[in-house]
């Protein structure tokens, strides 16, 4: 039976060493790329309203910088912008289980927050990463909530948990306190992302990565929390998930399952939009000829952006598009590529991705459902034209799928697209070397780098 007593001791006893060399560059490309998507959220107005938010809750500064500014937070105000920056573009990594699809990167904020302000070497901060991402990878493929209507990151404050209290130095039984303040006080509701989606999407894990670092920081401090979190009388395991088993691995190897995004768009869509972009570059498609876009996908992907949570053929948000098969297919057909340009505003009214999405049809196939339990990511689409031509693509899987992951230079590229708006050419080659290398650095290193 899993224990609060059992999360406890994985995160106290598993250190640096324990991380093989791969491992170590897995954990790397994370941070690269969490930084890159997180410059190129600057200025967006979500990140922009949690970060007055953070100064106004912070007002004489802190230990903590808040990324691309001048300015300082408390640790949890700075878990929180700076989470919200990694995750508001929505093109961040995702951990591909059968019930459920978090985004482990949710975890780093809240650790280099924990790490900076302890001033912890690089090899503690990659290490409290890796645990993070197996706790969270662990319980996500054991314990999934989304059916039960819980949020994923509710997963998230749990494992952030975990990071922060490796990082903060906590001894074992101020883990267990922290583990069990969080994961008993912060459960979030999966109607964050049915139905209407609204801005709440993009900074509920920024919320919960905030709650985290408190947590961990209350137990440092000596506040006991309920010890028996999972395994209580109406616990988390009875009221949240059900009964589940993890298999900690001190070595961190659910690393391996994480994806990186190479579309600005929800994390199921990834292989379907990489197909439309295919087939419509191959064949030259008129997107004024199309007739209709037929998508044959996976049940999660009907579920959570094909419609099986709300209708996704009103779409006049970002928000809303981000989450929306019909509008991540016709505007990547019709532009060819999918870039956060896609969601200004202007471009999501525009008439002819808003006519086009309503010809998109979304069906759910049972047998790729099985292959997206078995490992891929499938997607079949058809697209038909008013002469009759129909045009059709079959995918497994996309370029960042761990079966075809990306490799450094891929995120580098990917990294360099997102922050040249922000900083010179000079100033990525040096945030690029220090994370190459964050083994050997400090993580003031790092975040010196993010003014």
């Amino acid at each position: 039976m899993t224990t609060t007593a059992e999360l406890a001791a994985f995160v106290t006893e598993t250190g640096f060493d324990d991380l093989s060399e791969g491992v170590v560059e897995e954990t790397k490309k994370r941070v690269l790329d969490s930084v890159g998507i997180a410059l190129g959220a600057v200025e967006a107005e979500a990140t922009e309203a949690v970060l007055a938010t953070a100064r106004e809750a912070s007002p004489g500064g802190g230990d903590c910088r808040l990324w691309a500014t001048d300015r300082f937070a408390s640790p949890p105000q700075a878990a929180m912008y700076n989470t919200s920056l990694t995750r508001y573009l929505d093109f961040m990594d995702s951990f591909l289980a059968p019930g459920e699809t978090p985004h482990p990167s949710d975890n780093i904020g809240a650790a280099v927050a924990c790490a900076e302000y302890t001033e912890a070497s690089g090899k503690d901060l990659l290490t409290g990463i890796a645990v993070a991402y197996e706790v969270q990878g662990e319980l996500a493929w054991n314990a999934p909530v989304r059916d039960k209507g819980w949020d994923h990151v509710t997963h998230t404050v749990i494992s952030a948990a975990c990071a922060a209290s490796k990082l903060l130095g906590l001894d074992y039984e101020q883990t267990r306190n922290a583990i069990g303040i969080a994961g008993t006080a912060h459960n979030a509701l999966r109607v964050t992302r049915t139905e209407g989606i609204n801005m709440w999407k993009g900074i509920a894990s920024a919320n919960a990565a905030r709650n985290a670092v408190y947590a961990a920081l209350l137990a440092e401090n000596g506040v006991e929390g309920p010890v028996n979190l999972f395994e209580g009388r109406k616990g988390w395991k009875q009221v949240i998930s059900g009964d589940f088993e993890v298999d900690l691995d001190p070595g961190c190897t659910r690393l391996f399952d994480v994806m990186t995004k190479r579309y600005v768009a929800e994390t199921y869509a990834q292989s379907a939009v990489e197909g439309i972009i295919e087939v419509a570059e191959r064949e030259g498609i008129d997107p004024r000829e199309v007739e209709e876009i037929r998508l044959r996908t996976f049940a999660g992907a009907k579920l959570i952006i094909g419609g099986g949570e709300g209708s996704r053929y009103v779409v006049e948000t970002k928000a809303q598009a981000d989450h929306s098969l019909p509008y991540m297919l016709a505007v990547a057909l019709i532009d060819k590529e999918l870039t956060d340009d896609a969601y200004d505003p202007e471009r999501i009214s525009l008439e002819d991705v808003q006519d086009l999405l309503q010809t998109v049809e979304v069906e759910e196939d049972p047998e790729l459902t099985e292959r997206f339990e078995a490992g891929e990511m499938p997607a079949v689409v058809d697209i038909e034209l008013s002469d009759g031509t129909v045009h059709h693509v079959e995918k497994d899987q996309f370029k960042g799928h761990p079966n075809d992951p990306m490799d450094w230079p891929d995120i580098e590229d990917k990294f360099r697209t997102l922050a040249a708006p922000i900083y010179g050419e000079s100033r990525q080659d040096d945030l690029i070397e220090v994370i190459r290398s964050l083994e050997g650095r400090d993580t003031v290193d790092l975040v010196a780098l993010l003014d």
